[in-house]
């Protein structure tokens, strides 16, 4: 698997009068802290200065008090926050990207992957460009700055590149007066617009909105360039979809319980996975519990669904970060050690059904059985509120390639044994796409099926930007 593959979260705030954006910026990475754990940045726009600051860290790691004022007072801000795979924890790659060129500074973030991003870097590199990072957003940096010498504005420039990035990207572009919001036509990634008061703001989650007091506007629609500067917003609709395919995982697991993605409640998505897990896997058993944090939602309504009381099964340590996102197997393995704690008076004699979102290499569920085995649970029945992963995802979510996935190699009763689970029950593929009932688009699947809504790399070689494309 191509190792720039990350899943993020962006945050842009566009204002005529406020002063406070780096504050607001800084309110809104926060609530997006799940999305990436390994690091972080914000751009503060004055008057066409830049003032930034990125690192590696937690939000409240890279920036303190002294660090936000730092970044001065500015009505335009664009953050980032990031996770990578092995290999790409540097702080060169963190984001926002600020580049100079002829026609003035520009701050990038993004998120997604693109699936052209050595076809393109190599032609700018043979073009004369020079990279500092070793991933997409200096790619699409250059893409843009190219139209930017022929194009009259900033936003036909983004327009333009759009024809040659390929892949899954929701990305946040800001010039010295305007701010910028696109959206791959695929529609892979979520993007959404919020107001506050007259200020307009671009979030990855509509989560952000609520933690700073937006209002929710509307979702980016895949192939939408929206242009918000001193005259209000606009939209160029040159690459808009009629059937986009969001990743369905970002239901599953990705992101917040209480964002509303595409028009459709996350909880109450993953509520129904757990209602549909009783239906195509029921089970008797003296309690339901999930695992924290994007387990507990299905589990909820596995309980609700069967009628099996649901109870408290592990406290989670909240000063420990996310295990899928962690950039090594090793991190993985130490974060669940110290990740969770079983309620021992939960499980303990009891039959438990054990709802989880994933099981992607299996390490993790091995040793989370194990916990709740160690506290005396007489049977575990373990349900898994998406299908088993059988082939890695291009489009930004770090799915591991098809040798490090457990589903690759053992059947679901093998499986079971493997983790210590005396049964185990995946959601079906059928039943993960009715999960957001009230979205608007199709979803890509092809983390579960194989079958993807656009081009892939196939080909993966020693250089970890070189790959070749399927037709």
């Amino acid at each position: 698997m191509c190792g720039i593959h990350e899943e993020c979260g962006v945050f842009a705030i566009y204002s005529n009068d406020t002063t406070d954006a780096a504050m607001q910026t800084y309110l809104g990475l926060y609530a997006l802290q799940h999305r990436g754990q390994e690091s972080c940045g914000i751009v503060v726009n004055d008057s066409g200065v830049f003032s930034y600051h990125k690192d590696l860290g937690l939000v409240h790691e890279v920036f303190d008090k002294d660090t936000l004022a730092s970044l001065g007072q500015g009505n335009i801000a664009v953050g980032h926050v990031r996770y990578s795979t092995t290999g790409n924890s540097n702080r060169s790659n963190a984001q926002p990207l600020v580049v100079r060129h002829v026609k003035g500074p520009m701050a990038l973030a993004h998120n997604g992957n693109l699936t052209n991003a050595y076809e393109l870097r190599r032609e700018f590199e043979l073009g004369g460009a020079i990279f500092h990072t070793t991933n997409d957003t200096e790619v699409i940096s250059y893409a843009i700055t190219q139209q930017r010498l022929v194009c009259s504005s900033i936003e036909e420039a983004v327009e333009k590149a759009m024809c040659k990035i390929k892949g899954a990207y929701s990305l946040v572009v800001m010039s010295p007066k305007k701010l910028i919001a696109a959206r791959d036509p695929v529609g892979f990634r979520p993007l959404s617009i919020g107001k506050l008061g007259e200020a307009y703001v671009i979030a990855s989650e509509t989560c952000a909105f609520d933690s700073i007091g937006a209002e929710f506007v509307r979702d980016v629609r895949p192939g939408e360039v929206v242009v918000i500067d001193e005259n209000g917003i606009r939209s160029i609709e040159t690459h808009v979809a009629e059937k986009p395919h969001i990743c369905v995982f970002e239901y599953v697991y990705i992101a917040r319980p209480d964002s509303v993605i595409e028009g459709s409640s996350v909880h109450q998505a993953r509520m129904k996975a757990g209602e549909y897990l009783w239906q195509e896997h029921p089970v008797d058993a003296d309690v339901v519990i999930g695992v924290p944090d994007s387990g507990l939602d299905a589990a909820l309504g596995f309980a609700n669904a069967s009628g099996i009381p649901y109870g408290v099964g592990f406290i989670r340590n909240r000063y420990i970060g996310r295990t899928f996102i962690q950039p090594t197997q090793t991190e993985r393995t130490n974060s669940v050690r110290i990740k969770l704690n079983v309620v021992k008076e939960t499980v303990r004699g009891k039959r438990v059904v054990l709802i989880d979102d994933s099981i992607v290499r299996g390490t993790t569920s091995r040793r989370t059985v194990n916990l709740i085995r160690e506290a005396g649970a007489k049977e575990i029945h373990m349900r898994i509120s998406c299908p088993p992963f059988i082939s890695p995802c291009y489009f930004g979510t770090d799915i591991d390639s098809k040798e490090n996935l457990i589903a690759c190699k053992m059947s679901i009763p093998e499986i079971a044994k493997e983790i210590g689970a005396d049964t185990l029950g995946y959601l079906s593929v059928e039943a993960v796409g009715k999960l957001a009932e009230n979205s608007c688009c199709e979803f890509c699947k092809g983390c579960f099926t194989g079958e993807y809504p656009a081009p892939i790399p196939t080909e993966i070689r020693k250089d970890k930007f070189e790959f070749k494309i399927k037709k």
